[in-house]
């Protein structure tokens, strides 16, 4: 007899991007044409320096343990980078260095939360947030992005959340923010150092998206005076220089924080591979026309995929602000339809034709504020994009097609319609 599971590991809720990954691998497998717009990858290869130092480090043997905070060279490159680009003052002292970005909230979530703490999440929020809160026996409280605010959190909330909650203990921010592409402006920012300063409230401040800012420079709280006593901030490569394989991420935070966050990196991944680091490290130094050229290209995609989706009835996009996702509203089609948002998605990828279709997410994936949305990433080539956009309207309108999927799954069929805001 097997021995039983905790509670947590048999409710633990998953990235549902590598879901949908798993099911457009399996039908590109059985032959199926699918343009593969669900997860957050890269098309792009590493930048040159990258790669080059890499090889260099695996010729040179940079393959054994290293300090768990990470080395000497990478915590200096990275804490000139922030300092350089966003005005962080950071020493090598502040940086820790990790497999991407994401381990960074379980580290966070060890670092300040106790059993009942109360933690504000702006939904849609990633996924992986709620499980690394409800893992040290916290509680996620929600509070929603609006469209109509261009996806922005508000200090108001957070005043709400500090005066109602019983517990209140942490706040995850997310800009540019996964899913929606929204933007935390330097007022909104300003405006919730404000709140937050010389209260007892830690911020994890997830900046995976710092240069995909289609208009001006990213901003993060940590700029704002007093914030490094109170936030960790995390970074990742594998958006900006297209490394999201090496897993190589970094945390910014007080010389405190990141002293303890490096003792769980200690008693749990040890260290993260030097040669990943000196790889990490030559990026930061000698790549950035790459990066910017690079970024170029993204956005180029986003406005492509913005501006084909805007065009479709009963679809409506923002104006790309960040990201390489774009966060249709498509409420008014699921409601005509009578399926969920995510419902919708399945049907594009697996019911809408035999022979092609198209991987996204519904934006309940991200919470049940996403609901009535759609998540499309860039990660294709343009004309790939173009294929997709030229495929939904005709998928949409195969009303017979969309009954038949409803029927095989009836889960996805939508029981109260969606709010549309008309």
């Amino acid at each position: 007899m097997s021995v039983a599971l905790s509670q947590f590991a048999r409710t633990l809720s998953v990235e549902t991007a590598f879901t949908v990954l798993a099911v457009a691998k399996q039908l590109k497998a059985q032959g199926k044409d699918v343009v593969e717009l669900e997860i957050g990858d890269s098309p792009f290869d590493t930048t040159a320096s990258a790669k080059s130092a890499g090889v260099l480090a695996i010729e040179d043997n940079q393959s054994h343990y290293c300090p768990s905070p990470g080395i000497p060279e990478f915590r200096a490159a990275a804490a000139r980078f922030v300092s350089d680009e966003f005005n962080i003052p950071a020493s090598a002292e502040n940086i820790v260095a990790g497999p991407g970005a994401k381990v960074f909230e379980q580290f966070f979530c060890e670092a300040f939360l106790d059993p009942g703490d109360g933690v504000l999440v702006f939904s849609p929020f990633f996924p992986t947030y709620i499980p690394n809160i409800e893992r040290r026996g916290a509680r996620a409280v929600l509070t929603p992005l609006r469209q109509s605010n261009g996806f922005r959190p508000e200090a108001e909330a957070i005043e709400r959340f500090l005066a109602d909650d019983p517990q209140p203990k942490a706040i995850f921010l997310n800009s540019p923010h996964n899913p929606t592409g929204g933007v935390t402006t330097e007022a909104d920012l300003q405006a919730i150092a404000d709140v937050v300063r010389g209260q007892e409230i830690a911020v994890f401040s997830d900046e995976p998206y710092c240069h995909m800012v289609w208009e001006g420079r990213h901003h993060s709280l940590l700029e704002q005076a007093g914030m490094m006593d109170q936030c960790v901030a995390a970074y990742t490569f594998s958006k900006s220089y297209s490394m999201s394989g090496w897993r190589l991420g970094f945390a910014v935070a007080s010389e405190s924080t990141a002293d303890a966050i490096g003792k769980m990196i200690n008693t749990s991944l040890s260290c993260t591979p030097p040669l990943v680091q000196l790889a990490g490290a030559a990026a930061l130094s000698r790549d950035h026309e790459e990066r910017d050229r690079v970024m170029a290209n993204f956005r180029e995609k986003v406005v492509l995929l913005t501006e084909g989706l805007n065009a479709i009835e009963g679809i409506h996009s923002l104006d790309p602000t960040a990201t390489f996702y774009v966060f249709p509203n498509v409420a008014g089609i699921c409601n005509r339809l009578e399926i969920t948002s995510h419902g919708l998605a399945l049907y594009l990828l697996e019911g809408a034709d035999d022979d092609f279709g198209v991987a996204c997410l519904g934006g309940e994936c991200f919470g049940d504020a996403g609901a009535g949305f759609l998540r499309f990433s860039c990660a294709e080539p343009n004309e790939r994009l173009q294929q997709a956009l030229d495929f939904l309207p005709e998928a949409i309108g195969r009303t017979d097609r969309v009954a038949a999927f409803l029927e095989s799954r009836p889960e996805f069929r939508l029981e109260m319609p969606y709010d549309t805001g008309e």
